[in-house]
This record gives structure tokens, C-alpha cells and sequence, in this order.
């Protein structure tokens, strides 16, 4: 079975999938051998591994090839990050294609601008709905297995408020998305409320220190959420997320 299959198999059951971020093929290693079902390529832990800020200074190339470093050290699913895509729908069709011939079981493409900046940075700016849209069916029809993940990332809570969020995670998974992703919601109210508004699975990410506040795993489960990447679990001192809401 692919890592595509065996990451929509783990989609399909109860529990909410898991998945820390590694940034090299040793800390997916570490990951895998915890015993987490998936691993996460982050994008702001590869910057950093290459020395830069998370400013989108990493090129496709660079992202892809460290996504395959992932994807070759470990025996379970890879979802990695994608940024915006690198440009317009033909640099995400090339993206699809570069990341899935390394054996990434899927990842996530979002509306800002490039260059982009990290989803719990203030300044950012988004692309038009149309724009993000286009990318997403872009991405869709480029991947050559139908079970690598294509997941839809908006950050436009922060620019365009929580509202707009939904509506273009919606409009994201008409374009034929397998996932919406609502980045850095504000609250555990507007936690609570992606799931119950988003017209399909949701992933959660989980930042210490971010804007979305700190949450067990299980209550993330409770809400609805069907997978949650941890970008920064390995970045510093053990993780304690604060009392159940």
C-alpha cells in the first residue's frame, strides 16, 4: 500500500490523526519511532534548518527535496508543507508533481501572497478568492495518484476575518479538495467553529506561542477536527497544553 492510501486509511478511522513536524529524516525517525502514525514536513523548521527565517525564502526545489528526505527515512505517511504553491496554477501543477514523485502522501497550498510569511506572523496579505481557488483545481488535476492529499490552507482570518475564512475553506473543497486547513484561528470558540461550519475535514495546527491557543489533542478530537500537525513540538522545551476548554 502507498503512503497516500495508508494516510487516507488513517483518515477513515475514529481517532484524529497526529502529526509532529520534522524538519530533516532524522527527526521524522524520531517521530515515527514515538509511534505517531504521520509525520509533518514544516515549513518554517525546514527555513530554519537551512538558516533562514519563515519568510518563504525556500524555493519549491529546496522544499520538495527535503520533503523526499522525509518521505524515504520513515515508513509512515508524509504531509508537507507547499507554502502558496510558488506561483501561479502552472508552478503549482510542477509542485504536485515534484512532491508526489518523492513519495509525499500529500500536502497544503495557501492564499497569501508570495513571498509568504508564517501563518502566526501579523502582516500578512492574501491572493484573491479566485485566485486561490484556480490553485487548488490546479493542484487536484496535476497529482497522478487520486489518493495524495491536497489540502486547502487559507489564512485570511487574519486579514479578512473568520467569516471569509470559511467561506473560501468552502469554496476550496468544491474545487475539489481533500481538506481544509483554517489557519490561526483566535480563539477556542473559532476553534470549535471550523469544523461545525467547514463543509469537510479539518486540519488543526497547533504552534506554542501562536495565535490559536494551546489544546489537548482529545479536545481537539471532540471538536471535530480529523488531523493535527504539531510544527513546533521539537523546537523547544517539552509541550503542555493548557486545561481542557
Amino acid at each position: 500500500m502507498g503512503q497516500a492510501r495508508k494516510l487516507r486509511a488513517l483518515l477513515a478511522r475514529p481517532e484524529m490523526v497526529v502529526a509532529p513536524g520534522a524538519y530533516d529524516g532524522i527527526t521524522a525517525k524520531f517521530i515515527a519511532q514515538a509511534g505517531f502514525p504521520a509525520v509533518y514536513m514544516t515549513g518554517a523548521g525546514t527555513a530554519a534548518a537551512l538558516g533562514y527565517p519563515d519568510f518563504g525564502l525556500v524555493t519549491m526545489s529546496e522544499m520538495a527535496a527535503n520533503a523526499g528526505s522525509l518521505a524515504r527515512a520513515v515508513d509512515v505517511p508524509v504531509i508537507a508543507d507547499a507554502d502558496t504553491g510558488y506561483g501561479n496554477e502552472l508552478n503549482v501543477t510542477r509542485t504536485i508533481q515534484e512532491y508526489e514523485m518523492r513519495g509525499v502522501a500529500g500536502l497544503h497550498i495557501e492564499d497569501q501572497v508570495s513571498p509568504k510569511r508564517c501563518g502566526h506572523l501579523d502582516g500578512k496579505e492574501i491572493v484573491p478568492r479566485e485566485e486561490f481557488v484556480a490553485k487548488i483545481r490546479a493542484a487536484v488535476a496535476a497529482r497522478r495518484d487520486p489518493d495524495f492529499l491536497v489540502i486547502a490552507r487559507t489564512d485570511s482570518r487574519a486579514v479578512a476575518g473568520f467569516d471569509e475564512a470559511v467561506a473560501r475553506a468552502n469554496l476550496a473543497l468544491a474545487a475539489g479538495a481533500d481538506m481544509a486547513f483554517v489557519e490561526a484561528t483566535q480563539s477556542l470558540d473559532e476553534m470549535r467553529a471550523v469544523p461545525a461550519q467547514v463543509r469537510g475535514p479539518c486540519l488543526l495546527n497547533v504552534v506554542r506561542g501562536g495565535k490559536t491557543p494551546d489544546i489537548a489533542m482529545p479536545d481537539a478530537q471532540a471538536m471535530g477536527y480529523r488531523l493535527a500537525i504539531l510544527p513546533s513540538l521539537l523546537f523547544g522545551p517539552p509541550w503542555r497544553p493548557s486545561t481542557r476548554p
